[in-house]
């Protein structure tokens, strides 16, 4: 693999879209993080965004392990509303009880990155948004998650905020792409630093 390739250690359909519509050359390659472990031993004295850290570190350096040479880029969510950490639904009755939950509510999204190479994090940028859900009744959620569909899934809050998640809130505060769950511009300055931008990908 040459030098300065880049790697995105996500399988997360809206990171590689974000990637691929800034217009930058990748590969994917899934860290295979069992991240339910990591949550599990990380317990419950872990803040919401030094989960998000941690796991973003652990999917950059375990993938740049197995490609020195590359720069890596992983990233993690998570979100937060009073008091609850939330995952990824299993299915989408997991994601109606999730919006039941958020609706009417205002809950704290933290998105991290971190960009490695030959096993070491060299740089790391977190940021945090805060969404508010409109009073949604439950007819409304189903219509919803009828129309969405299992894409809902990929989104820790199920919610699709870039598609017909945007019908759910009645607030937003904060960064777009962090709510997509990466912290682009940020992101996109370091690597234009490192040789990694549009003028690699023309």
């Amino acid at each position: 693999m040459p030098s300065r390739s880049l790697i995105l250690a996500s399988a997360s359909p809206s990171r590689r879209q974000l990637l691929a519509n800034a217009g930058l050359v990748f590969t994917i390659e899934p860290s295979g993080i069992d991240e339910d472990e990591v949550k599990r031993s990380l317990g419950s004295r872990a803040a919401p965004q030094e989960l998000a850290s941690t796991l973003a570190e652990m999917k950059a350096v375990k993938v740049s392990s197995r490609h020195p040479e590359a720069m890596v880029v992983g990233a993690d969510s998570t979100l937060a509303c009073s008091g609850r950490l939330f995952d990824k639904p299993a299915d989408l009755a997991a994601a109606r009880k999730q919006l039941q939950s958020l609706r009417g509510q205002t809950h704290e999204l933290f998105s991290s990155v971190v960009v490695a190479r030959g096993g070491v994090r060299l740089w790391h940028w977190s940021e945090r948004a805060r969404l508010t859900m409109r009073q949604l009744s439950d007819a409304f959620i189903d219509g919803y998650l009828e129309r969405a569909g299992e894409d809902v899934l990929s989104s820790v809050g199920a919610y699709q905020l870039e598609g017909l998640g945007a019908h759910l809130f009645s607030r937003v505060d904060g960064d777009y792409f962090t709510i997509l769950g990466l912290p682009l511009l940020p992101l996109l300055s370091y690597l234009a630093g490192h040789g990694i931008g549009l003028e690699k990908a023309a």
